[in-house]
């Protein structure tokens, strides 16, 4: 072999070699740009929704919006008391709507049943207002306070915190309290729930238990359907009402204020 050829053969491997690298370094850049495709941020799930996928609250029948708004609600109210209890008059009478979460711990407490008022409809609420002797319930947020024992033995005041939507609870004595008539066996033989003069009524069983749980300074909501008092609630004010999915943001975590 001349000295020509050898020059020729040395450039030829050069560039194939060269050529090799070229194509390793196009497929590997055409693999990185392959794997950064999702951008965490913006599909991750905002808390609030993460929590009610974590607790299978949609299995126990709470809607997602009812979850939603009171868990934005929640975080304007400041409580010191970190358990929310949320009914969900949005379902029948003859479900379990009432759920009692401990934000902290992340858990379901209680799922169980609670009664509507006698005005607000038979197995459906559907009627809802503010007003002495209506004997309808009102919808909204209230603050637990203490007990009191009356008429339908140990009982829980609640405070409305909405004004004009159910801040008269305290003068029209809406309280949490056991009732005989918020069983399985009423259900069985009337085909509902039994209804109250407007209170959060619940089963003399559960009773006890749920006002322990919730009293001084609990978060209590009662949510339904009811576009026109999500419109009217300051405390929902800034909701996005369109449509309800996971791409509203992130809520405020709640913190204690003790």
């Amino acid at each position: 072999m001349t000295k020509a050829q050898a020059v020729l053969v040395a450039v030829m491997i050069a560039l194939s070699v060269s050529f090799g690298f070229q194509k390793f370094d196009t497929l590997n850049d055409s693999t990185n740009s392959d794997s950064i495709k999702i951008k965490p941020d913006s599909l991750a799930k905002p808390q609030w929704a993460s929590l009610y996928d974590s607790l299978g609250l949609k299995k126990q029948g709470l809607s997602e919006a009812a979850f939603y708004y009171a868990w934005y609600g929640f975080q304007k109210m400041n409580l010191a008391n970190p358990i929310l209890a949320i009914a969900d008059f949005s379902q029948s009478s003859r479900n379990k709507r009432l759920y009692v979460i401990d934000l902290i711990k992340r858990k379901v407490l209680l799922n169980t049943y609670v009664a509507h008022g006698r005005n607000s409809g038979d197995e459906f609420a559907k009627r809802f207002s503010n007003d002495n002797s209506s004997y309808q319930s009102s919808l909204g947020f209230y603050k637990t306070l203490g007990t009191y024992t009356g008429k339908h033995g140990l009982s829980l005041r609640l405070e409305g915190v909405e004004k004009g939507i159910n801040d008269r609870a305290l003068e029209r004595a809406i309280v949490m309290h056991g009732a005989d008539y918020v069983s399985e066996s009423f259900i069985k033989n009337t085909g509902r729930l039994g209804r109250s003069l407007g209170c959060p009524a619940v089963s003399i069983l559960d009773s006890k238990k749920l006002i322990s749980m919730l009293c001084n300074g609990a978060g209590l909501f009662i949510y339904s359907a009811d576009q026109q008092y999500v419109k009217a609630s300051p405390l929902l004010s800034g909701l996005k009402l369109d449509k309800l999915d996971h791409t509203f943001g992130n809520p405020l975590l709640y913190t204690s204020s003790k």
